[in-house]
């Protein structure tokens, strides 16, 4: 599988122009980035949705009540919307990049949805060290990733 990754690389590099080719490549990591994107307000709209819901069983009288919360339903639909979005995404970033460069970016939804799950008040969760100091590492993590220059 590398070397099936490193040779599409060299015959993208041989047969584009340098230009061509970070066009190409700026395209895999806008792509990427909307993936994350969608990915964290998928988690952020779900987790809100599921917030305002009651607890629910299999009863008739549950469902019923489950149509009265319509704007939490909205909210955990649009999360599933966004999830598919994503996913479209992300197809779309593989195409233009090779996997052990796209991965990594996935990892930035998760410190992405620890800060908004902090910072927005609506989701009351707080900050701690060790969980701070993990979404540093991972950020840290992605960077030593995506700044590494591939091989020849």
């Amino acid at each position: 599988l590398a070397r099936l990754v490193r040779d599409r690389l060299y015959y993208a590099r041989r047969h584009l122009s340098r230009r061509t080719f970070m066009k190409y490549a700026l395209r895999g990591y806008l792509l990427a980035g909307s993936s994350v994107l969608l990915t964290t307000l998928a988690q952020l709209t779900m987790k809100w949705g599921m917030i305002h819901l009651p607890h629910f069983g299999l009863s008739w009288f549950t469902s019923l009540m489950l149509l009265d919360n319509k704007a939490a339903l909205c909210m955990v639909g649009s999360g599933i919307v966004a999830y598919l979005l994503s996913m479209f995404c992300w197809l779309k970033a593989l195409h233009h990049l090779p996997l052990n460069r796209a991965y990594p970016l996935l990892s930035v939804s998760y410190a992405l949805v620890y800060l908004a799950t902090a910072l927005l008040p609506w989701y009351q969760e707080s900050l701690s060290y060790s969980q701070t100091l993990g979404v540093i590492l991972i950020t840290f993590g992605v960077w030593l990733i995506i700044s590494r220059t591939p091989e020849n």
